[in-house]
């Protein structure tokens, strides 16, 4: 079996920081969000629980490729 190369290594810490860092921001605005209507809370924290997803696509595209944008072939 093969060992993991150092960039996919590299690549899943950086997926879990994002996620800690933006699970931190998201939680630092509960108290503004908290005073909103429930119905707009939970709009606001689905969208927020959906857009971290964006900057995955090109971390996930580095950890296999060892490039961040599509149009460049290794």
């Amino acid at each position: 079996m093969a060992e993991p190369s150092i960039r996919k290594l590299l690549g899943i810490a950086l997926i879990l920081l994002l996620i800690a860092v933006w699970a931190a921001f998201v939680a630092s605005l509960a108290q503004v969000v908290g005073r909103w209507p429930v119905l707009v809370q939970g709009a606001f924290y689905l969208f927020m629980g959906i857009i971290w997803i964006i900057p995955l696509k090109p971390l996930v595209r580095w950890i296999q490729t060892g490039t961040l944008r599509a149009d460049d072939h290794p």
